[in-house]
């Protein structure tokens, strides 16, 4: 039987886009070390809707 692994899917959304008040929401799909970072992950990633650099944080 195979072992359950560290490594998870996460999801992660863009914290700038709901003040904005556009419609639609920019999300990114990313992997992360269960073990090694088990706070919850903020990467800087591009937002097609604002088209800028924004802070995106994991939900879920």
């Amino acid at each position: 039987m195979a072992r359950k692994g560290n490594r998870v899917q996460v999801i992660l959304e863009c914290t700038e886009h709901k003040e904005s008040g556009k419609p639609g929401t920019s999300r990114y799909i990313s992997t992360k070390n269960r073990k090694n970072t088990p706070e919850r992950l903020e990467l800087k990633k591009f937002n097609p809707i604002l088209k800028k650099m924004t802070i995106h944080k994991e939900i879920k």
